[in-house]
């Protein structure tokens, strides 16, 4: 029997390394986003969120109850997964933060610099980030499907495209340099290829995203802005046109891919 058991032990020991090299490095890190989603802090975000959608804030003591994200003001549902796109009363491509910035601004009147000239995780900043949070939970395992009728739209992918591939900063690096191909990782974990090809909800799918590295919440802006700092390029101003391009772009060519916000990432 001992002798049996022994042999049983020693057999399933060869085998562990053969079956361990069998899983993917991608493969456990999903399996660890698996494991911490039931978990997710973002929720957290999420009711602070839906909280300053309905409280009267500001100097106007109103609610953005009747904030017209693109379907209509007050809608909600599905209007994540059709941003960023153009809007007649600002004549402006907006994503999600620019135009809660915008709604903040003419119903609250609340001063946009507040949230453009802060700081990421403090004051109306992170308030915003907290709105994009729960207003992109709205349309979550919805398909991105970005509006491209309007000329400024189509014009806004194509700048969003040459940014994309603009190479610079000391390091000489742009956003293709790590997203431009297929087979691409950094610190072990694979890289989503955005340039034109739709993922499964890892690239501009999962954003706003909880960071579990840093315990903060980022929305596509904070992801956009560390991606420039990583490449040695001074910080983007918070919801300019350059990152709402690049934004317009991701989205494009993430058409079809379903929503999987809020996420959780390493």
């Amino acid at each position: 029997m001992r002798k049996t058991t022994l042999c049983a032990v020693l057999a399933l020991a060869a085998f562990a390394p053969h079956a361990w090299a069998q899983k993917s490095t991608s493969d456990g890190i999903a399996e660890y986003r698996e494991m911490l989603q039931d978990g997710n802090p973002a929720e957290l975000f999420e009711a602070k969120g839906e909280d300053l959608w309905k409280q009267k804030r500001g100097p106007r003591k109103a609610s953005l109850e009747r904030c017209d994200l693109g379907k209509g003001p007050g809608v909600v549902k599905g209007a994540f997964v059709e941003l960023p796109r153009y809007f007649a009363d600002t004549g402006k491509v907006q994503d999600l933060e620019s135009r809660l910035v915008t709604c903040m601004s003419q119903l609250q009147g609340i001063d946009p610099k507040e949230v453009i000239d802060g700081a990421w995780g403090k004051g109306e900043r992170a308030n915003v980030t907290a709105l994009a949070t729960w207003v992109g939970s709205q349309s979550k395992d919805m398909k991105f499907n970005l509006p491209q009728s309007q000329q400024q739209e189509r014009a806004f992918y194509e700048v969003g495209k040459r940014l994309f591939f603009q190479r610079g900063g000391s390091h000489d690096f742009s956003c293709a340099s790590c997203h431009g191909e297929e087979g691409k990782r950094i610190r072990l974990q694979d890289l989503p290829h955005l340039s034109g090809k739709a993922e499964d909800g890892v690239g501009f799918a999962a954003w706003p995203a909880y960071r579990v590295s840093s315990g903060e919440m980022w929305t596509m802006q904070h992801r956009l802005n560390d991606c420039y700092r990583q490449q040695r390029f001074p910080e983007p101003i918070y919801a300019s046109d350059a990152t709402i391009a690049l934004g317009v772009y991701l989205g494009v060519n993430a058409r079809g891919t379903k929503s999987a916000v809020p996420a959780i990432k390493r």
